[in-house]
């Protein structure tokens, strides 16, 4: 096994998506959620996090599976104990930084998520560290921050994982630092920097650590949705190779795509309430963001729609989108107060008329009002400069 082959694997952020849906999904997800949580949670020996969802109400307790959990960690942790002060008697630096970020990596496996803090930042500091090393420490201490949801640790850890990947981080590392960073910035909804992202380590994607390569075109297709052009949403996502290998799997994000693309407005409106049960309401990252979301791609396809005409009656708008004329009115009417859509509703005559803004006009202005401040310098500048 390479170098940190294993270091950024525990814990798993599977285990916190899924603690996640318990609480936010549907009785059959949460169900599912559950079963999944307390396999993971026995498979990794997670004594101190079982306690933790206990205490949460989350799980209720089960004596004898939380006597087997200490018993079983406690013993590993013996362990790796003996193994760090044999490392120290009798193998060289890169060994006994090993043997002391495997014990790290099983303390923030089973929980003891300070402790494992801790002692990551020991071995950090180590003057015999190597740059690897230092990397896979970060990486380690990132997926705790991700795990227990601390948006400032992680924000630091990425920029410190920067910091050292610029100093001479290999490709695998770079990759995984880009992979963590897209899904991040979903959660943070920096959606254009999280879809550059996205098309950037798609191709290369190999962190199902983090999470399946289907949960990852998931997050990154929407984020792609909402901001890419209707061109690059197709040449760049829909065809992917990637994206094609496992967007049956996602069937109403696949729908939201393409029905968009292809301006079926009615299937993209059932798609898009798809993608919210299904996806937004349960993802760690994009739960916050749900309502924003919606709306945001329910503008965009009403700004799409109506690019493509002058005027359009509130009924042909409304079946086009397969809901009520007193529905689409009253979206209208909420978007064009707030100057999201560019359009007048003639309710009296039932239309709906477009009135774009003149984007050559206003370049032209904006050259005028430049132009002139700039002759208003030089005027200043040569005035100083003849004293």
């Amino acid at each position: 096994m390479s170098e940190g082959a294993i270091f950024a694997k525990k814990p798993e952020l599977a285990l916190a998506q899924h603690k996640f849906a318990i609480l936010n999904g549907t009785p059959e997800q949460s169900k599912d959620a559950m079963q999944k949580l307390v396999e993971g949670i026995k498979q990794d020996k997670m004594s101190v996090f079982y306690g933790k969802l206990v205490a949460e109400g989350v799980l209720q307790e089960d004596k004898a599976l939380a006597k087997e959990l200490e018993d079983a960690s406690a013993a590993e942790l013996v362990k790796l104990e003996s193994n760090v002060e044999a490392a120290k008697e009798e193998s060289g630096d890169l060994e006994q930084n090993e043997s002391s970020i495997h014990r790290a990596v099983f303390l923030a496996q089973i929980g003891e998520d300070e402790k494992a803090h801790e002692a990551y930042e020991e071995v950090l500091q180590r003057p015999t560290t190597t740059l690897n090393q230092k990397l896979d420490i970060v990486f380690g201490k990132l997926r705790l921050a991700m795990f227990y949801h601390r948006p400032q640790i992680v924000q630091r850890e990425i920029d410190r994982a920067h910091d050292l990947v610029n100093k001479g981080g290999d490709w695998d590392r770079r990759n995984r630092l880009k992979a963590v960073e897209c899904i991040w910035r979903c959660g943070q909804r920096q959606f254009k920097e999280a879809s550059d992202l996205f098309i950037e380590c798609l191709s290369t994607y190999a962190s199902p650590e983090l999470m399946s390569l289907t949960d990852f075109v998931c997050h990154g297709a929407l984020a792609c949705a909402i901001v890419m052009t209707r061109s690059d949403i197709k040449k760049k996502v829909i065809d992917a190779p990637e994206v094609v290998e496992v967007i049956n799997y996602i069937p109403n994000v696949d729908k939201l795509l393409r029905s968009l693309y292809d301006c079926k407005y009615a299937d993209f409106f059932a798609a898009l309430a798809g993608v919210e049960t299904d996806h937004l309401k349960v993802s760690r990252y994009l739960y916050a963001h749900r309502r924003y979301y919606t709306r945001e791609m329910r503008i965009r396809s009403y700004a799409q729609l109506l690019e493509s005409y002058l005027s359009l009656t509130i009924k042909s708008m409304a079946d086009s989108f397969g809901v009520t004329e007193e529905f689409i009115d009253k979206e209208l009417s909420r978007f064009v107060a707030a100057g999201r859509l560019h359009c007048v509703i003639d309710k009296v005559a039932g239309i709906v008329e477009t009135n774009r803004p003149d984007t050559k006009n206003a370049q032209y202005q904006t050259t005028i009002k430049q132009g002139d401040m700039l002759l208003n310098r030089i005027q200043k500048l040569s005035g100083i400069i003849s004293v």
